[in-house]
């Protein structure tokens, strides 16, 4: 699949609000001679990203029209298209379908939290994915670009701004390898980190990874504080490299010894993910060997069901095949989390996103 990173950046070539800092809308304006103070630049982030609540800055004095015209003449607010809302009746999970300004396709889902009203939402960072997962859906669709952070921030507007209830946190675990687009992600998360921005707290958003160890190891030298997820899903060497492809580039104990690095660098536990396949990769020679290679660090282990949406894929383990591996994990002394993923009647479960395979059932439709 031929990648595209040159596709249209916005709807006009403008820069995007969406994508912006408040120190990115200062630097743009000086740019092109607008005289304006970093206080204004947060002050018209606040109010033009809003969705209604009062926040630290929109209490100051009001902005001159002027300086917003200013702002908007220069800039681009529009977001993308919503091509389609499907909602799960089973879990009242909501699965976007969005189109960008070259016609790409991608989706975000609003997931509902165990907190009566409380929503956090699930964003894509790719179109499609180069990582070539055998369990994931979306792992076959090819890349064919990455995100702007202005796109991925837009999706978060959209899904937050129809949520009957307040999103508290994000996650990039859709379509594509977050830190394959390291940068766009980056910039993404801190926009929706900011209290101009989105204000959700950094520490309520997931930045997802089958284990690029350059980017973490950028990520855990630069200190962000946004919560990293790296998907084990096997602690043997030829079993993970079969599953994840781009882990044989990595030798395991390299992971271990990036991963041990990542964790002591801040408080709390690591978090690894570890994605349940029957026959494949739940039985005691995968406990014997992720407690040799992790055994020592302080983390959580979150599990969950595979979800591929081909009948002739991999299937989730049975009642027994689980609780038979959840006893013998007991052995590490680690929290361990089942994670719910929802959605899966509409496709919107984690290794179901694939816009593009939903863009031609339309098209033959």
């Amino acid at each position: 699949m031929q990648r595209n990173d040159d596709a249209p950046n916005t709807f006009s070539g403008r820069p995007s609000l969406l994508g912006l800092r408040p120190d990115d809308l200062y630097a743009h304006l000086a740019d092109i001679g607008v005289s304006a103070r970093l206080d204004q630049c947060r002050r018209a982030l606040a109010h033009l990203l809003s969705d209604g609540e009062s926040d630290l800055y929109a209490t100051r004095k009001p902005l001159a029209k002027s300086f917003v015209a200013d702002v908007l003449a220069h800039t681009e607010a529009q977001r993308l298209e919503v091509v389609e809302r499907v909602t799960d009746p089973a879990d009242g999970f909501v699965k976007y379908l969005l189109r960008s300004p070259d016609g790409a396709l991608t989706e975000a889902v609003r997931i509902p939290l165990h907190k009566e009203g409380r929503f956090t939402v699930c964003l894509s960072s790719q179109v499609g994915c180069a990582m070539q997962c055998v369990f994931c859906a979306t792992g076959r669709l090819g890349l064919t670009r990455n995100l702007k952070a202005w796109e991925m921030v837009s999706a978060f507007l959209t899904v937050r701004d129809e949520a009957p209830g307040r999103v508290t946190g994000a996650v990039f675990m859709g379509q594509g390898e977050p830190l394959h687009n390291y940068d766009e992600v980056i910039r993404a998360a801190e926009v929706l980190s900011h209290p101009c921005g989105g204000r959700i707290r950094a520490e309520s958003i997931s930045i997802s990874t089958v284990g690029l160890l350059p980017a973490i190891r950028r990520f855990t030298e630069e200190g962000h504080r946004f919560r990293l997820i790296v998907s084990l899903t096997s602690a043997l060497a030829e079993r993970r490299a079969e599953l994840l492809p781009v882990a044989g580039r990595f030798p395991l104990e390299e992971v271990a010894q990036t991963l041990r690095d990542h964790a002591a660098s801040r408080p709390g536990l690591l978090t690894v993910a570890w994605v349940l396949m029957a026959g494949v990769n739940t039985d005691q020679a995968e406990i014997d060997a992720l407690r040799e290679l992790l055994g020592d660090l302080p983390l959580r282990l979150n599990l969950i069901d595979v979800n591929d949406a081909r009948a002739d894929g991999f299937r989730p383990p049975s009642d027994a095949e689980r609780a038979r591996f959840l006893s013998g994990l007991q052995v590490l002394g680690v929290p361990i989390v089942r994670r719910y993923s929802g959605g899966k009647a509409r496709h919107a479960a984690c290794g179901m996103l694939a816009s593009r395979a939903l863009q031609e059932d339309a098209s033959a439709g």
